[in-house]
């Protein structure tokens, strides 16, 4: 049964989507069969792989609102093994539509259910809110990666998400676990960087990733192409760094 991982930090630009598109290609080179569910509705994990969202019969709205299997749903990626359940604008709007569905925290749970034996993981790309489909990608989550950027403000959203993650804890998916803190945008020529991966160290421990993604341009230039940066340049800094993530990751679930 596929495990569950949902990318989550309610501050933007700390590197979510980044996160997932490439550790998703990381995780499939690697041999594992591997699910994106981009749902967040800015839709940047789809086009992030050259897809558009207007060619998709169905996207994560349809499976939420409308009920449509998720099996079936998906759309290949350039990346064998990758699969890309795609999101579209109208996400946002999915919110105030599930409001009043029965079991509303609960619907990506179910829609998941069709999938999980298929994959060995599905990565959850959630929006920058602690909104309901966040609520609802956490409830669905056996757990979560928390990208947290090498600058001053990274920690300050922290105790809002960990609050959040422990009433979801208490109240709807008791099973949820931290997979673990990543520091994204890591420079190591910078002092602040340094300090505030010792600072993550000596608040969480082992639950702050060995693996670190630096700043790099390769990385950032991929999506444009529609490529994960193990396919756009395979030997930069970003694309080894999210290889090491992904058999960090491997080795930890074994």
């Amino acid at each position: 049964m596929g495990k569950i991982i949902a990318i989550a930090n309610q501050k933007g630009g700390v590197g979510k989507t980044t996160t997932t598109i490439n550790l998703a290609a990381s995780l499939a080179k690697e041999g594992k069969r591997v699910l994106i569910i981009d749902a967040d509705p800015q839709a940047n994990a789809t086009s992030g792989y050259g897809i558009d969202p207007r060619t998709m019969e169905s996207s994560i709205y349809e499976c939420l609102v409308d009920d449509y299997p998720m099996n079936g749903s998906q759309v290949q990626t350039c990346v064998e093994g990758l699969d890309l359940v795609g999101s579209r604008i109208d996400l946002a709007g999915a919110e105030l539509e599930l409001i009043n569905k029965p079991g509303r925290e609960r619907v990506l749970a179910r829609s998941l259910e069709s999938v999980k034996d298929i994959y060995d993981y599905i990565l959850v790309d959630c929006s920058p809110s602690l909104g309901l489909i966040t609520v609802n990608a956490l409830t669905a989550a056996d757990s979560v990666i928390i990208p947290v950027q090498a600058e001053y403000f990274a920690l300050e959203g922290i105790s809002k998400l960990l609050n959040t993650i422990r009433i979801i804890k208490s109240k709807l998916n008791p099973s949820l676990e931290i997979e673990g803190f990543l520091l994204t945008m890591y420079d190591a020529r910078l002092r602040l960087a340094n300090q505030i991966y010792e600072e993550l160290k000596s608040h969480f421990g082992d639950m702050v990733f060995n693996a670190v993604i630096p700043r790099n341009i390769r990385l950032s230039e991929a999506p444009s192409h529609g490529l994960p940066a193990i396919l756009y340049d395979p030997e930069s800094r970003g694309a080894t760094a999210h290889v090491l993530l992904a058999r960090e990751i491997i080795s930890k679930n074994a």
